[in-house]
């Protein structure tokens, strides 16, 4: 497991998103991540009982362009910001090392569309997400 080394894994990122996210096939990609995410754990499922899944598939999408703008620009957009207020412990409550179970299911699922996927992608994918979750986890408290 090799890492080619290409340096810029912000362009890996966004090539591989561009490619799960195509119009022809983002539905599929949300509908497995989903199906793998919530599977992941009897929690993460329950906390799933009784939500509108179309809906959060539309929210996630917009959650990961986000993440991916933190990512890119190292400022919080206030979209986030409200997002990790819902998620806190007074609100939703989703406890931070749920988290672990979200990466995984989307990873495996990126894994599985996109064609290019190897392990530079899976770096890019992580180091695009850390900075988004971490600032998750941190908000669980506040």
């Amino acid at each position: 497991m090799t890492l080619k080394g290409t340096g810029d894994y912000k362009v890996v990122f966004k090539e591989s998103y561009a490619r799960v996210s195509r119009e022809d096939s983002k539905e599929r990609f949300f509908d497995m991540f989903y199906d793998k995410f919530i599977a992941s754990s009897p929690i993460v499922a329950e906390k799933f009982r009784h939500v509108d899944l179309r809906r959060q598939k539309r929210m996630l999408q917009k959650s990961l362009v986000h993440v991916i703008n933190l990512y890119s620009d190292l400022k919080v957009p206030e979209e986030l910001s409200y997002v990790a207020a819902l998620h806190s412990r007074s609100q939703k409550n989703i406890e931070p090392w749920l988290y672990d179970f979200w990466i995984d299911s989307l990873l495996d699922t990126v894994r599985e569309h996109d064609p290019d996927y190897n392990v530079d992608v899976e770096l890019a994918w992580r180091l695009a997400l850390a900075a988004g979750v971490a600032y998750m986890k941190f908000r669980y408290d506040t």
